[in-house]
């Protein structure tokens, strides 16, 4: 999608994730946008006016007491002149001034007088992500209007650690800027999804688990669909190789307990999707250690237990949401299993296909899907997966219009 004309107002704050912004600005200006830059005094110790200036041809803006800048309330106009504000990265800090209507800087001043769209890309070590103090803030903003792009999961580069908190890929922020300028109807605007994807691995030792070959490309491509479509979405996803979805609040889990878990705490919602392929077994006891081979002997016997059947754990919840979606792979007797998992899941659809080896459907970019509900069964011919999710995502917006 092109974005030429379109003006984008980029606050850049403080933390070491502000050299993505450098990519950021690049990226944007490939696509025609103008990019106008201003920096907290923060994001300075971490990347140069100079740097942004040279990539954005604009002037950079960093002092809200500029005489030169503020002659014609240069804050405001800076808030107005635009088409959408991007806050990348958006630090704890600036997050919890918006939250709070606190406007002692430049950066929190445009954010507190504008009245355009705004997206923010959070980035800041897991354990501030965590904190209860930053789940109200970000709370508040959602409830506010503000969108989001990310966390993401993966190592942080000023400490260490891993987990949830690294900023969105200068690519997958632009195509959230791309999607807030789609002018295709929202019919799923205000309402609010879950989706799972990919497999989960359970563990019998550290070194050792239990899976299958889903890639998540279904799930994933599903909850990029709903997000379009205007649904606040969020994605529980075990263990995959492929991106998180822009526009999208990505969760990641490895286990089945875990996805369970994550799922519920969402609830309340309007739409569930359960595409995840979750081992239907767990080692009842997972090992500390490596399993060592003993010579003479053969494998140690696993005693596995049932794992949680999240599908119709929703299907059947006091808060279950208003359409459930659940996916059946399988081998033999597609619709004849698609039917039984429907009526005893308690879903309104399920997504019946053939995942034989011969097929090359899990794992691959292509699926051929049955879409049964109460009503019959309607067969779907060969597509790529985002087609699936697109003309999924429709039927759920169009089941939804009557709900």
């Amino acid at each position: 999608m092109s974005l030429t004309g379109k003006r984008i107002l980029l606050v850049i704050s403080g933390g070491i994730a502000a050299y993505k912004s450098l990519d950021l600005i690049r990226r944007l200006g490939e696509r025609g946008a103008s990019v106008r830059p201003v920096m907290t005094e923060a994001a300075q110790q971490f990347v140069t006016p100079l740097a942004v200036g040279a990539l954005s041809a604009s002037h950079v803006y960093t002092d809200l007491f500029s005489r030169e800048d503020e002659q014609d309330v240069g804050h405001i106009r800076l808030a107005r002149d635009c088409d959408l504000i991007v806050v990348a990265p958006a630090s704890a800090d600036l997050m919890a001034k918006m939250a709070n209507g606190l406007a002692n800087d430049l950066a929190s001043a445009v954010l507190l007088a504008t009245d355009r769209p705004v997206l923010l890309a959070p980035a800041m070590n897991p354990k501030m992500w965590a904190n209860a103090a930053t789940r109200r803030n970000v709370a508040t903003l959602r409830g506010d209007g503000i969108g989001f792009i990310g966390p993401m999961a993966g190592e942080m580069a000023e400490s260490g650690e891993s987990g949830l908190g690294r900023m969105a890929e200068p690519l997958d922020i632009v195509a959230a800027v791309e999607t807030q300028f789609d002018e295709r109807p929202k019919p799923l605007a205000g309402r609010k999804a879950i989706v799972t994807s990919g497999p989960t691995h359970e563990p019998i030792d550290p070194v050792r688990y239990i899976a299958n070959r889903s890639s998540g490309r279904q799930g994933h491509a599903i909850a990029a669909a709903l997000a379009k479509l205007g649904a606040e979405v969020t994605l529980v996803s075990g263990p995959v190789t492929i991106p998180d979805p822009a526009g999208v609040t990505t969760l990641h889990v490895e286990r089945a307990e875990e996805m369970r878990d994550a799922v519920i705490s969402h609830l309340p919602a309007d739409i569930a999707v359960m595409v995840a392929a979750v081992a239907d077994w767990r080692v009842a006891t997972s090992a500390d250690q490596k399993i060592k081979k003993k010579p003479g002997e053969g494998p140690a016997p696993l005693q596995l237990t049932e794992n949680p059947d999240i599908l119709k754990t929703v299907g059947h919840h006091e808060k279950r949401p208003k359409v459930v979606v659940g996916f059946a792979a399988e081998t033999q007797d597609v619709e004849q299993n698609g039917r039984i998992k429907l009526e005893k899941k308690g879903a309104d659809l399920i997504v019946a296909n053939d995942v034989s080896t011969e097929t090359g459907i899990m794992g691959g970019t292509r699926n051929s899907v049955k879409i049964i509900s109460a009503a019959g069964i309607d067969v779907w011919p060969d597509l790529a997966k985002e087609e699936v999710a697109e003309r999924l995502a429709a039927l759920i917006a169009e089941r939804l219009g009557g709900a």
